[in-house]
């Protein structure tokens, strides 16, 4: 029988023991909804307010500044268009993010484009940074709204997040941080990092899916967008994920309260992994070789295609991916890649293998014993490679 190594954790994790816990009680006993006055309905407005503070305490922020959403991408959402339409109130239209941003992000940005909006994408370097002074260049005096992620959901890299909050606050314009990839796993204070509003889901650090939050600093307008309710504050209609939310709390605690361990464990699989996965010829690292998450690994292997190699380790029992599990259904590569500057023909050939402390090393030698033989099997069937080993194409690797 195949054993199951699971290294794709930056597409969902497993939920932890404590989430689970958390959330029982509030799919069984208190099933109450926290608008209503009764005595069950008040004890899970108790809950929802404990695990708001619990949530705000770990993060910098304060508890009113804490907004619950279904996940990250409705957070996004969310963020961007309230920026930009209190910006455009102030005769401020104009946005500027990056080319390799989430697409929540990115597809928002595309739709305030054709509603008026000028959009600035900035270029990445190649080892997938930015840095603040590009950032600083960007804006002018019409500049509503800068949203820039924490760290990237497919090649790991982590961005000077609070060099970028400094700039955007000494110009007085607005900065957004999409950090669905970086809360949990490495150290994100709202008040340090100088971010005005921050996107998070549970489900990438052992909490359940279809709950996540956005952050919205004090003094910072954020407006509806779903109709219905007064709940979150009128900020949100709709029944708040009582249980959810609780498990959130939870998983957050217990990623944050474990964190120092974590890194240094996922650290040092994910450097085995990059070494040994780096002994393929023709292979390339994708992001910085070290700024970037500890359990991120992210490969271009020249003469194969993703998908391929996706569905051989599957069947080794090895689940990866290729990039973000948003845009799996896709077949063009990945945009992330493309940002970074690599040809189409390698940004096809992507592996992207994301880490969590449960993994094991036993399970980081058996994927460096085993992609090696798969990638050799896909070149040996593949005619590009054939040309490329004639020497009838130039090897890009």
């Amino acid at each position: 029988m195949v054993k199951t190594v699971y290294v794709d954790n930056a597409a969902t994790t497993a939920m932890s023991d404590e989430a689970i816990a958390a959330m029982m009680p509030y799919l069984k006993d208190n099933f109450g909804n926290p608008s209503s006055l009764h005595t069950v309905g008040q004890r899970a407005k108790e809950a929802l307010e404990g695990a708001r503070a619990k949530i705000a305490k770990l993060l910098g922020a304060d508890p009113k500044e804490i907004y619950f959403t279904s996940g990250g991408s409705e957070a996004d959402n969310q963020a961007l268009r309230s920026a930009a339409y209190v910006g455009l109130a102030k005769g401020k239209k104009h946005i500027i993010t990056t080319a390799f941003e989430h697409h929540a992000v990115l597809h928002t940005c595309k739709k305030l484009e054709k509603e008026g909006f000028e959009v600035t994408y900035l270029d990445v370097h190649s080892n997938g940074l930015i840095s603040a002074e590009e950032v600083e260049r960007a804006i002018r005096p019409d500049t509503a709204l800068v949203s820039i992620m924490y760290a990237n959901n497919e090649v790991g890299t982590i961005e000077p997040i609070r060099e970028i909050g400094a700039v955007c606050r000494a110009h007085g314009v607005t900065f957004h941080c999409d950090a669905v990839q970086a809360v949990g796993h490495i150290p994100v204070d709202v008040a340090k990092d100088n971010i005005d509003m921050l996107s998070l889901s549970a489900h990438k650090f052992h909490g359940p899916k279809g709950v996540g939050l956005l952050y919205c600093r004090k003094g910072v307008v954020l407006k509806s967008f779903i109709e219905g309710g007064a709940q979150e504050r009128n900020r949100r209609a709709g029944t708040e994920n009582i249980a959810g939310i609780c498990a959130m709390a939870a998983a957050l605690e217990t990623a944050i309260a474990h964190m120092p361990e974590n890194i240094k464990k996922e650290t040092y699989l994910r450097d085995k992994l990059i070494a040994g996965l780096a002994k393929i010829p023709h292979s390339k690292l994708n992001g910085d070789a070290k700024v970037r998450l500890p359990g991120n690994v992210n490969m271009c292997f020249e003469g194969i295609e993703g998908e391929s190699l996706l569905l051989l380790l599957d069947a080794k029992g090895i689940c990866a991916s290729s990039g973000s599990a948003c845009t799996s259904g896709s077949l063009d590569p990945s945009h992330v890649l493309l940002a970074l500057g690599l040809p189409h023909e390698v940004a096809h050939g992507s592996l992207r293998l994301s880490l969590s402390e449960y993994n094991t090393e036993e399970e980081i030698d058996y994927i460096i014993a085993e992609v090696p033989k798969v990638v050799e099997y896909l070149r040996s069937i593949s005619p590009v490679w054939e040309e490329l080993e004639k020497g009838e194409r130039q090897h890009l690797i």
